[in-house]
């Protein structure tokens, strides 16, 4: 095919201390690079709208895993798309496959060719490979090493990583699984379509409403929130309790927070008393659990034991205004733009 010189990418035109919009992003013309030898262009077909982009945008990050953005930077992250070249001594990946990587938000993307990851034939849903809840199951399987018929409690869990999580906790073997979300409409959907045993909207009473919803207890806790709901959830965790930090998406949206952190209040008697274990969890320190995930993942799919809530937003050009409605909440599920 006849490849073009231009396509469209998203950029930061400035960085915002609130949640970015369309005043701060902007979709701009950019030259089309041919692949260099050991690359292949990809035109994407979708990329994931991921929380952590907050972070980078507000600007340096202590020991974050990945660059903070500039302006004029363009913005990165998760995308799924299609080989439409190849550099010289590329090999095991051919014009045509369907691959992810992680430079999206544009058209078209250069990436090193060991660093995509080709979508299988057959595959029962390759946009499955936006999902960011690899981190959900590695903290599952890896950290809070869930048991049988233990209770689980998953905040944030009308979100990308949290209407997965408590699925895979139920298909670990959790015996009752708790969530959090924002709204009544969506704690509806998740008790009705995502099989959650109870779910509250957090409100001044949050400790009671967590208490209530599981009287004895939470022997595991899968946080995207931080803030309070972190707190409140240490109070009621259970001897031996087991709360592995995934997300901290208090901080990312208050202005009034420091970049790169994410402040909670946190009773340390009862960590001792109790000894329940407070632990972080990042991708990069699990080699082999995203595949481990997609893998799994996929099968689920296939038999029909898993949903993958998501919502996509058609044409890059509503992209610089698709982190406001992240993390203004108007969405169930993962956010996705469709190139």
């Amino acid at each position: 095919m006849s490849l073009p010189s231009v396509g469209r990418t998203v950029q930061l035109v400035q960085r915002s201390e609130a949640v970015p919009g369309p005043a701060d992003l902007t979709v701009a013309e950019t030259p089309v690079e041919r692949p260099a030898a050991g690359q292949v262009l990809v035109r994407n077909r979708h990329f994931l709208v991921f929380a952590g982009l907050m972070t980078l945008i507000k600007g340096e990050v202590e020991d974050a895993p990945l660059p903070p953005l500039k302006p004029g930077d363009a913005l990165f992250g998760p995308a799924v798309g299609e080989v439409v070249a190849t550099g010289p001594g590329v090999s095991g990946v051919a014009t045509g496959d369907l691959v992810s990587h992680l430079v999206g938000w544009r058209e078209y993307a250069v990436v090193d060719a060991d660093a995509v990851r080709l979508v299988p034939d057959g595959h029962p849903d390759p946009v499955a490979f936006l999902s960011t809840a690899s981190a959900a199951y590695g903290s599952l399987t890896r950290l809070a090493r869930l048991r049988k018929g233990e209770t689980v409690l998953v905040t944030g869990a009308a979100g990308g990583v949290g209407s997965l999580a408590g699925q895979v906790a139920r298909l670990l073997g959790a015996g009752r699984v708790v969530g959090t979300t924002r709204t009544p409409a969506k704690a509806e959907r998740l008790r009705a379509e995502l099989g959650y045993d109870a779910v509250v909207v957090p409100g001044a009473d949050l400790g009671r409403q967590l208490a209530e919803a599981a009287p004895e207890g939470y022997d595991v806790v899968i946080d995207n929130v931080g803030g309070a709901q972190l707190s409140a959830a240490l109070v009621q965790a259970r001897q031996g309790a087991r709360v592995v930090v995934v997300g901290a998406l208090s901080g990312q949206s208050d202005p009034a927070v420091e970049p790169g952190t994410s402040p909670a209040t946190i009773d340390t008697f009862a960590l001792i008393s109790r000894s329940v274990s407070l632990l972080g969890y990042q991708t990069f320190d699990h080699p082999g659990v995203e595949e481990e995930w997609q893998e799994r993942f996929a099968d689920w799919l296939r038999t029909g034991e898993i949903a993958y809530p998501r919502v996509v937003i058609s044409g890059i050009d509503r992209a610089p205004g698709a982190l406001q409605e992240l993390y203004g909440g108007h969405h169930f599920g993962t956010l996705i733009v469709e190139v």
